[in-house]
């Protein structure tokens, strides 16, 4: 029985319900079939190791979110999809939650044709958003079926926001047991979660000590006012446990400090000392052909030019006007 017909079959029957054990019973098929091997090609980018999970992937990594879904025309998103891969973007991060309604465009659906072809070329994840169990299930099964593909490598829990959230996540049946499960079975080689601002909540889900990866937004936050140390504090738990750390939102200053250089604010990205990458969002091809040759001759920033990169982004510190940086905001579903 294929792992996506299971997982239809099991949301179909109603089986899966919240404390209900099934996930526990060893009910979920075994995975069969060798592990996909880690021999992507980089293209001569430069790589590093994602903690634990023993996989080599470029220090920057193709973000599928609000960018990409604002490119317009299908044609023109697989042309860009196929040129990352061509040119060793390979690893692909993208979420159930990604999406341009008023374009009608999903991230996942549109990877998907291209995932078919090139599958085993990708190193390919995704995220789960909701917190009840059943729906959490269905979303995961929708992703497959967009994505076209019966296996993820990494699984994440989407925008993990509090330590309430945790606590709920956490439930006997819930998010954390399912993703166990799923990895135990195949369906995701690897599992992990994503976060955007509470730092005591990301660094509980580190000292879980079950995931492989973590992708955190940089500390675009306010240090007087909302003080939340995720680099100092997050970071290091993570790696702790062996966990493979990637930032995101390196970018994002570039909205409201136009005198900043986005070239030069992944180069600072690169620069940080602790994570294993970076995640960026891109929605052109000018702007993928930009990141490739940035990470083909990359050179870490020296500690001056950092300080005075760090100096320059002072102001978005103390911006608030943009949606991610405000409680409860949650990554995707964009008009």
């Amino acid at each position: 029985m294929e792992r996506r017909k299971f997982i239809k079959g099991t949301i179909g029957s109603g089986l899966l319900v919240a404390g209900s054990g099934l996930l526990a019973t060893g009910a979920i098929l075994k995975s069969s079939g060798a592990a996909p091997k880690n021999d992507y090609d980089p293209k001569g980018l430069p790589t590093s190791i994602l903690g634990k999970t023993g996989v080599r992937i470029p220090r920057l990594a193709f973000g599928l979110g609000s960018r990409f879904c604002n490119i317009t025309t299908i044609d023109e998103a697989h042309r860009i999809l196929n040129y990352a891969l061509d040119h060793g973007l390979y690893y692909w991060d993208t979420a159930w939650a990604y999406e341009n309604v008023k374009l009608g465009i999903s991230s996942e659906e549109r990877l998907g044709e291209v995932v078919k072809a090139r599958r085993k070329e990708i190193f390919l994840s995704t995220k789960v958003t909701s917190r009840d169990p059943n729906e959490a299930m269905r979303q995961i099964e929708t992703s497959l079926k967009r994505l076209q593909t019966d296996h993820l490598d990494i699984l994440k829990i989407h925008d993990v926001q509090s330590v309430a959230d945790v606590e709920k996540i956490s439930e006997k049946g819930n998010l954390l047991d399912i993703l166990v499960k799923l990895k135990a079975e195949g369906i995701a080689r690897f599992i992990g979660f994503s976060g955007h601002g509470n730092a005591a909540a990301m660094k509980m889900m580190a000292d879980k000590g079950v995931f492989d990866s973590m992708l955190m937004a940089m500390n675009h936050y306010n240090k007087e006012t909302n003080p939340q140390p995720r680099q100092e504090l997050v970071i290091p738990a993570a790696k702790a446990h062996g966990m493979g750390v990637m930032l995101m939102k390196v970018v994002r200053p570039r909205e409201t400090i136009k005198t900043l250089d986005p070239n030069e604010l992944v180069k600072y990205g690169l620069s940080l000392k602790g994570p294993d990458g970076i995640i960026v969002g891109m929605d052109s091809m000018d702007v993928v052909k930009e990141n490739i040759e940035i990470l083909r001759n990359f050179k870490p920033m020296d500690e001056k030019r950092m300080n005075q990169l760090a100096l320059q982004l002072t102001p978005f510190y103390n911006h608030e006007n943009l949606p991610w940086m405000k409680p409860g905001y949650c990554d995707g579903n964009w008009t």
